[in-house]
């Protein structure tokens, strides 16, 4: 059986349509690896890709990406909601089966040695990879708080450079199973404060937190409305509906958004009473492309 895993990579672009197609076709320039979805946000100032392949294949249509992406994005020049270190600030490999997680593992690695090697990047691992630390770890601060830690020599790249690239500032390498981006919209007239102070509520650690929940709150200019923008790591311990329940106890959710696909057991027993955007599922998306023949799935 082939094996097939998944790269989510985020670049730091989310409001340049040009930028934004250029670094989607560069995703797909091998033969072999399948673009599954793509989620932009002007506000987060961030893209998110699905990508499925084989392994190599997989590391091959990352790091075409991953050239666009150093090509066009300056990260010292960002203003977004979303924290980042770099113009292709993440870029974690997921397996969707236990019995793949070692062939995620070479695919991350290999990845991460040719961002160094062929891009000029510095990588820092996370999760498994990195002993555990967190991407929140690595990116707190933002690139110019990185490029001190790393002068300070308080860190240093898994691999590539002991400095941040001019532009491209550094990328995150991780290894996973698949989790979910989730945003939930409060309703009016809730601000920034008001965000944070869910997000800190609700995260793992929280007053009221939930396990393997990262929150932060955050306000969307564009749309004039508070947000929290949430990572669920573990659907299958802390269902999305649990993490609305969570929320209604401080505010009123008005809309909720998933970033990117999820598995179809996250949105088992959603609230039909919050409108959700962009429920697509991993199942789907994959079933779909094989149907229709495209690449090597």
């Amino acid at each position: 059986m082939t094996v097939t895993l998944l790269a989510v990579p985020n670049v730091s672009e989310g409001r340049d349509r040009e930028t934004i197609e250029r670094i989607a076709e560069a995703f797909t320039d091998r033969a072999g690896a399948v673009l599954l979805d793509r989620h932009s946000d002007r506000d987060h100032h961030r893209s998110v890709f699905t990508i499925a392949g084989p392994p190599r294949v997989l590391s091959e249509a990352v790091l075409s990406g991953g050239r666009a992406a150093v090509a066009g994005i300056d990260v010292h020049d960002h203003a977004g909601a979303h924290p980042r270190v770099g113009a292709i600030d993440v870029a974690p490999i997921v397996y969707l089966r236990d019995e793949d997680l070692g062939a995620a593992c070479a695919e991350a690695l290999v990845l991460a040695d040719r961002f160094a090697a062929e891009l000029a990047l510095p990588v820092f691992v996370y999760g498994a990879l990195g002993g555990g630390r967190t991407r929140a770890q690595l990116r707190h601060g933002g690139p110019e708080l990185l490029a001190r830690r790393i002068a300070r020599r308080e860190l240093a790249p898994d691999f590539g450079p002991d400095e941040l690239h001019p532009t491209a500032g550094a990328v995150l390498v991780g290894v996973r199973p698949p989790l979910v981006a989730f945003n939930v919209e409060l309703a009016a007239p809730a601000t920034l404060q008001d965000a944070k102070a869910v997000a800190a509520a609700i995260r793992e650690g929280g007053p009221d937190g939930l396990p393997s929940v990262r929150a932060i709150g955050v306000w969307l200019a564009h749309r004039g409305v508070a947000q929290v923008s949430m990572n669920i790591e573990e659907h299958t311990v802390t269902a999305l509906s649990r993490v609305v329940q969570a929320i209604a106890r401080y505010a009123v959710p008005a809309r909720a958004e998933l970033v990117g696909l999820a598995p179809r057991a996250a949105l088992e027993g959603f609230p039909v009473d919050v409108p959700l955007e962009g429920a697509a599922t991993i199942e789907d998306a994959l079933r779909t492309a094989r149907n229709e023949g495209r690449g090597n799935l």
